[in-house]
């Protein structure tokens, strides 16, 4: 198998033959990729040639593919669920992997109302932070001499919780940037960022957020690129921004950080950073007074050459809000990774958002592909291998990890568009069965539905009756906030629903909507207020006429639960009669559900 790049770097001279190892690394996995992925799937399994799920299944030892397809199951996380409960438990037989599960990262995806547990080692660290190490080397082959500035990226980190057997649980970002491989990387000039670890690791998100902007500002002429991990992310800092610029500015001007930073370490931090610089804050002043904010990330920081963010899936729906604030900066997606498993990069960073394909890299994990059918997403019971996939057929990500996960149905899915050497290059469509998504958020319909069921009876007392519903994503507001419009049907002219009580359904809803949810509200502020937009009776009738006009078949038509076609939205909004928020944030405490009632 390829021997992976070491990707520590002390001084400049030795980039250039980093980079050209980084680059013959992906020549040579991506050249053999079936070779590579039957050691892989061999190496995976005699590590975990001992665990009871493989024994479960059948598995004695064997490391071939054919018995390994015929004997395993493809699964989801609810088949894995009881033996991930018995790990969280404190159970400490190799049930999953030979190794010691070293903590639970939290996906966005949730399994009862709940993140899913993805069981992960302490070796998969050094896989991420490979992956990581691929992304530069790419990049400066279109974007050269990045290496003599910095990138000014907005990265936090979120709650963690631990389980009931004493196993950390949290996201997987935070726990790589709590980790030693990030703390403590050695000096790479393409991890010189301007937020200091410090800022990047304070558990306040507005501290956070007020120190990493703070030290962007300052250090704004050697900025080369900028960027978050999410498209949302990176605009709810521009947000910031707009909102806090004149006590930055005082703070830039005086040298002194402001008393909202109460974090020691912190402030600390970003007095190595900060300066007097009256100069810098007049100029900073100017460009945020005027009255147009566009094109404010190249104005204040002239030499920024792209953006870094997410922007595939429903991340795209910020792309015209980016391409203002940037003055339309090439929008960069690097890479493709998820909690289960870091996937692969984009070997062609500058292209359109549209465009973007990802190159799975043979070596991060064992990859099979449930093709999908053309008839509402129907799929063939018998994945493929990364070898088999055919150019423009679309697939469900299946993977089998070195942390304990066999051949487990991630949900995205992805389209063959391309291939680099013989390794397939894949678009990302969507996660499957996703209506509604603001940030991290994932909202299926069927969780969506059972959310407003519960609303609605708050209706009942006033003789009220909800006849139907749609809901869309509105990224307008920042931040972004799910709207829900409602047809209501109320016996007798003299009777209406107070306020209050349609105040009350908001609330009920989020509520009654998953943690992941919850947190981007009540913790995160990441998601704004739930809004319940009343229209006038007979839209949904108009919005059956709009879509049979545009070749709906009126036998089949069924209302949509989530809309995204703009024109379809103005119809909506053009008939909406009142509109009420959430009062209030939904609760939420770090930690599964019952997890916080055992204690």
């Amino acid at each position: 198998m390829p021997e992976a790049p070491n990707n520590s770097t002390t001084d400049y001279s030795s980039l250039t033959e980093k980079n050209k190892k980084c680059l013959q690394f992906i020549e040579d996995v991506t050249s053999n990729p079936d070779e590579v992925q039957l050691r892989v799937l061999s190496d995976i399994l005699t590590q975990n040639a001992t665990v009871e799920y493989l024994h479960r299944h059948g598995l004695s030892g064997q490391t071939d593919r054919e018995t390994f397809k015929k004997l395993v199951p493809v699964v989801t996380y609810d088949d894995l669920q009881p033996d991930i409960t018995r790990i969280a438990n404190g159970d400490r037989s190799p049930i999953l992997s030979s190794h010691p599960i070293s903590e639970f990262l939290t996906s966005s995806g949730t399994s009862g109302g709940e993140r899913k547990l993805m069981p992960t080692i302490e070796a998969e660290l050094g896989r991420r932070t490979l992956l990581y190490s691929l992304l530069m080397p790419v990049m400066t082959q279109f974007v050269p001499g990045l290496e003599k500035g910095k990138g000014m990226y907005f990265l936090f980190v979120k709650s963690e919780s631990k389980t009931p057997g004493g196993l950390l649980a949290r996201p997987v970002l935070t726990s790589y940037y709590k980790s030693n491989h990030f703390k403590e990387r050695p000096y790479d000039p393409y991890t010189n960022y301007t937020s200091p670890n410090e800022t990047i690791l304070c558990q306040d998100s507005f501290q956070s957020m007020y120190s990493q902007m703070l030290c962007g500002l300052c250090l704004n002429q050697e900025v080369l690129r900028v960027g978050a991990v999410f498209a949302s992310g990176f605009i709810r800092a521009i947000r910031f921004l707009e909102k806090h610029w004149s006590v930055l500015c005082n703070d830039i001007r005086t040298g002194t950080v402001n008393p909202v930073i109460t974090d020691p370490v912190v402030k600390e931090a970003v007095l190595r950073v900060l300066k007097p610089d009256p100069a810098l804050a007049e100029f900073i002043e100017r460009e945020c007074s005027k009255s147009s904010w566009q094109g404010i990330i190249t104005r204040i920081w002239p030499n920024t050459k792209y953006v870094d963010v997410i922007v595939t899936g429903t991340m795209s729906q910020y792309i015209p809000t980016l391409d203002y604030y940037s003055n339309g900066l090439p929008l960069v997606c690097t890479m493709y990774a998820s909690s289960e498993c870091y996937f692969g990069v984009n070997l062609n960073p500058l292209c359109k958002p549209s465009e973007v394909a990802y190159t799975l890299i043979p070596t991060m994990a064992y990859f099979e592909f449930l093709q999908v059918g053309n008839n509402d997403q129907d799929q063939e019971p018998n994945p493929v291998d990364l070898s088999e996939v055919k150019l423009g057929q679309d697939y469900e990500l299946v993977v089998t990890t070195y942390a304990g996960l066999y051949r487990y149905r991630v949900g995205d899915l992805l389209r063959v568009v391309g291939f680099k050497n013989k390794a397939p290059q894949f678009s990302f469509i969507c996660r499957k069965n996703v209506a509604l998504s603001i940030d991290a958020d994932k909202t299926d319909e069927v969780e969506l539905h059972q959310a407003i069921e519960k609303a609605s009876g708050h209706l009942v007392p006033f003789d009220a009756t909800l006849i139907e519903y749609t809901s869309f994503a509105d990224t307008t507001t920042i931040p972004g906030h799910y709207v829900i419009f409602w047809e209501l049907s109320v016996k007798g002219s003299s009777t209406h629903v107070p306020p209050s009580v349609l105040e009350d359904c908001c609330i009920t809803i989020e509520e009654s909507l998953n943690s992941v949810y919850r947190q981007g509200r009540a913790s995160d502020k990441s998601i704004g207020p739930l809004e319940i937009r009343l229209v006038e009776p007979g839209t949904f009738d108009k919005l059956m006429d709009y879509a049979i006009s545009l070749g709906a078949s009126i036998n089949q038509y069924k209302t949509p639960r989530c809309v995204k076609f703009a024109p379809i939205i103005e119809l909506l909004n053009s008939l909406v009669v009142s509109n009420y928020f959430s009062p209030k944030c939904p609760k939420w405490v770090p930690g599964h559900k019952q997890w916080n009632n055992m204690n």
